[in-house]
């Protein structure tokens, strides 16, 4: 498993990036990668994902700096920014435990156990994907899959600033509000430290669970 921080990218470039490394280890000349990035403001529609969950016009988005992009990945609508942890796994699961299921648990449950070392209480929320602390969403996560590769990810707030998100309906779901790790913690953590984590906790769970 390789892991690369591509720092801050604009969205076309890390999937130009993702599909490339998706056909690399397709054709089995790259290993399994996970990269972590940050993207400057972009709101993104997956495949379950409509204009109908955009609170503003894409006039007035592009007027906040922000870009609208259709995506491959599973998933509504969301929106990354500076201060996000954007995690992309291009990952073989043909051969781990539980397919592309416990594939999506298992991401979950590496931003519930990154969260709890910040001392940070998240957990799931039946019926509703991501990572909560209670009825704020910390964590979204998109999984999109190619000849039983993954690829698109997970996006986990860090910085209390989540303005963007007043531009949409978080992931469709009337009600929901975005939380975030600084606002939750009560102090502001620097992610650098959280993408330290992230990558030890990822390790620790992917490889108890490599191998069906």
């Amino acid at each position: 498993m390789d892991f690369i921080d591509l720092g801050i990218i604009p969205h076309d470039e890390a999937e130009k990036i993702q599909l490339e490394k998706l056909n690399q280890v397709m054709q089995s000349i790259a290993p399994d990668t996970l990269y972590l990035l940050e993207h400057p403001p972009v709101v993104t529609l997956g495949r379950q994902g409509g204009l109908d969950n955009l609170l503003i016009s894409e006039e007035a988005l592009r007027g906040m700096g922000a870009q609208l992009v259709r995506t491959a990945r599973g998933g509504n609508i969301t929106c990354h920014y500076p201060g996000q942890l954007v995690v992309y796994p291009v990952v073989r699961i043909e051969k781990r435990r539980g397919g592309i299921k416990k594939f999506f648990h298992d991401m979950e449950e590496t931003a519930i156990r990154t969260a709890a070392r910040f001392d940070v209480i998240a957990a799931r929320s039946e019926g509703q994907p991501g990572v909560w602390v209670g009825g704020g969403k910390l964590c979204s996560i998109g999984i999109g899959v190619k000849k039983w590769i993954t690829y698109h990810g997970l996006s986990f707030n860090i910085s209390r600033d989540m303005k963007l998100f007043n531009a949409i309906t978080l992931c469709g779901l009337h009600g929901a509000h975005p939380t975030s790790l600084s606002a939750e913690a009560g102090r502001e953590i620097d992610i650098e430290d959280v993408k330290n984590v992230f990558k030890e906790e990822f390790r620790r769970i992917f490889t108890d669970s490599t191998v069906a």
